[in-house]
């Protein structure tokens, strides 16, 4: 995936607010220290039954044909706590990819949304304490989610179908269901050229 060494930097100040958090600090080294909302989350009727859309995403347009990268550090361990990258069209039709909390672990995983959310998950508690990488790369008719953390390969995640004329936005998310008080420190946030290419 020679795309994403061609990736540059988003500021902060480059995107807009979907639900501004409570708090979001810019730190000396450029960071940004997000704390969202107590009982916010992104979610729509599958087996819970109720409807979420007050998470706290920072977010800038995702034209077809280039991808997005969000890193933050994975120091959360309360149940649901989660962040990662939002793309989103409208309240009825979005992706949310990074890693959630669930039931004592880190899960890395993706919900993908339309009219209902579906969730797919998978345990990566040695990635706990370390900077993750999510990428979300938009090509033709399809999102490609991939993460990892520094020094290991990318990690497919999901491959979810956006129409090619739906006019999408993306950038950092975080949300905390279950509790008041998460503070999520994104440590960067880029865009680059889509993925050539689902397979190396």
């Amino acid at each position: 995936m020679d795309e994403a060494a061609t990736t540059r930097p988003v500021g902060w100040a480059d995107g807009s607010w979907l639900n501004p958090p409570v708090r979001a600090d810019r730190t000396d080294a450029g960071e940004l220290v997000v704390e969202p909302a107590e009982g916010s989350d992104l979610w729509r009727h599958t087996s819970y039954g109720f409807v979420h859309d007050d998470a706290s995403a920072l977010l800038a347009p995702l034209p077809t044909g280039r991808a997005v990268e969000v890193t933050f550090q994975l120091d959360y361990g309360e149940q649901f706590d989660q962040a990662g990258v939002l793309v989103r069209v409208d309240e009825r039709h979005w992706v949310k990819a990074g890693v959630e909390v669930s039931d004592g672990r880190p899960q890395l995983g993706a919900v993908v949304t339309r009219e209902f959310s579906d969730w797919s998950v998978a345990p990566v508690p040695e990635w706990t304490g370390r900077a993750v990488t999510v990428r979300v790369s938009r090509a033709g008719d399809a999102l490609t989610v991939r993460a990892r953390v520094a020094g290991e390969p990318w990690r497919l995640v999901r491959l979810a179908p956006l129409p090619p004329d739906a006019v999408a936005s993306a950038g950092p998310y975080c949300c905390s269901p279950s509790r008041g008080g998460l503070a999520v420190r994104f440590t960067g946030w880029r865009t680059g050229p889509a993925d050539g290419a689902l397979h190396p």
